[in-house]
């Protein structure tokens, strides 16, 4: 056993060898003592709101309070663990009831709870397309959801062109500093698979379906699809109702709609998108994932839904966070919150516009979107993500470099990403950081030195513009 344990790590030590060697290489980091947070998905900033943490622990103890006049143990409630999976031992009201209060803030008939996003989105795809079933995708999909397709039994799953639905991608330039990400995607559009999925007999006559899976928020773009525009497609190509969108929206929750409820609510598509996927890990502050979908669907989920049936169920502490975050975003108090994120999300992109458009730094330096965002994730798209971000990090702003095959080859970036606790001045500093890299990596890349060699000196590091390359 330990030569074959040895012969399998010279294996995987090859494997991660070649992964460093291309500047792929994962590994798990903390934050620096005392950074400022640019980094994490809490952009309402509700796990650390004293509103929010007072309420919680009053629910806490107010349940410990009531356990302890229980003379018999064994009718306590299980705080630390939900005691087995929702069909066995880990069901309850609370767990029945929150899903209710979901769905009705959210205007959904059902939802069912699980405990991821991740879990959600593969539960729902592994096990609902049936063969002869088609999945349209869009080509910049969560991870997840290519998990839920190769675990499903759909026929033929077929990606579309995210510029093709993109509120933010269409009619980019290419001006530097300021413009599109990179090159131009040679999948066909939306409009264009589903004309030619349409053809297929199947579909045609109904005896199959077409699932088209879209994000409310774009994590790595930080952009927005068209989705009136996308239901309106579906509804051209298949007008005999076969055509189920799917909109997860993990990231668009909290931060769009009436008080936080989501992009599908947003613009009151409620009855037009078949099922929802929202994620409480990012401007909700807490952890889990919840579907939302017909009655009908959310006891077939129960059914046949792998990662909701073969897994430990969310604990007390777990509901009662997503309960008190609910009652919180049900109360108005969170519509501040957004308003002044908002606010920060315009000044930090025309800081960084004015930036570009004074320094016009070539494309492989620094480039942003040339459309204004309106969401809180700022793409700054670079050819030195690693380089750029250990800079900003030094200078105490907490970034994070974003390479491939996480975004694809030549769209490498630094992700900022904004929280309503963010003030102005911290932005201002953040920009000055960037700005005085830009600076020094200009100064690196094109004067010479009296001898006529080029420098190699990048920002304030002491890596040269060749070690950087392989990471591309």
């Amino acid at each position: 056993m330990p030569q074959t344990r040895s012969q399998l790590d010279n294996t995987l030590g090859a494997l991660l060898a070649r992964r460093k060697s291309l500047g792929k290489l994962r590994r798990l980091t903390n934050a620096p003592p005392n950074s400022i947070d640019f980094s994490s998905n809490g952009y309402l900033s509700l796990s650390t709101s004293p509103v929010v943490q007072k309420a919680l622990l009053s629910r806490l103890q107010a349940e410990v309070a009531t356990s302890e006049n229980y003379d018999d143990k064994l009718r306590r409630r299980s705080i630390l663990g939900s005691g087995g999976s929702r069909l066995l031992d880990g069901n309850s009201t609370l767990a029945e009831s929150l899903e209710a209060k979901i769905a009705a803030f959210h205007n959904a008939e059902a939802a069912l709870l699980f405990t991821s996003a991740y879990d959600a989105n593969t539960g729902l795809l592994g096990c609902v397309p049936q063969p002869g079933d088609v999945i349209v995708y869009d080509e910049l999909i969560h991870a997840s959801v290519h998990e839920g397709m190769r675990l499903s039994r759909a026929t033929k799953r077929v990606p579309f062109s995210h510029d093709s639905i993109s509120e933010s991608h269409r009619g980019r330039s290419t001006d530097d500093g300021v413009g599109q990400s990179g090159p131009q995607s040679k999948t066909q559009s939306l409009e264009e698979v589903l004309r030619q999925v349409s053809k297929d007999e199947r579909i045609a006559s109904c005896k199959a379906n077409v699932f088209i899976c879209v994000e409310g928020l774009y994590s790595m773009d930080g952009d927005v699809p068209l989705l009136k525009e996308i239901v309106e497609t579906v509804d051209r190509y298949l007008p005999s109702g076969n055509g189920y969108i799917i909109v997860d929206e993990a990231h668009s929750v909290g931060v769009f709609g009436n008080n936080g409820r989501g992009l599908v609510c947003q613009f009151g598509l409620e009855d037009r998108v078949w099922a929802r996927v929202l994620g409480f890990g990012k401007a909700l502050g807490c952890s889990g994932g919840v579907v939302l979908c017909s009655s009908i669907t959310r006891s077939y989920l129960i059914n046949y839904a792998r990662s909701l049936i073969y897994t430990t169920s969310m604990t007390f502490t777990s509901l009662i966070s997503i309960d008190v975050v609910y009652d919180f975003l049900a109360s108005g108090q969170s519509n501040s919150l957004r308003e002044h994120l908002q606010k920060l999300i315009n000044y930090t992109y025309s800081q960084l516009y004015a930036l570009c458009t004074r320094l016009r730094p070539t494309r492989r330096i620094l480039h942003i979107y040339e459309s204004p965002s309106r969401s809180p994730i700022i793409p700054v798209f670079t050819a030195y993500p690693r380089i750029l971000a250990d800079h900003c990090q030094r200078s105490g702003f907490m970034v994070r470099p974003i390479v491939a095959p996480t975004v694809p080859a030549g769209t490498e970036r630094v992700r900022v990403c904004l929280h309503s606790a963010n003030t102005i001045r911290q932005i201002d500093g953040l920009c000055r950081a960037i700005e005085v890299w830009v600076q020094g990596q200009m100064t690196a890349e094109n004067p010479r030195d009296s001898t006529g060699s080029q420098k190699t000196a990048v920002g304030s590091t002491n890596v040269s513009l060749e070690q950087d390359k392989p990471r591309l």
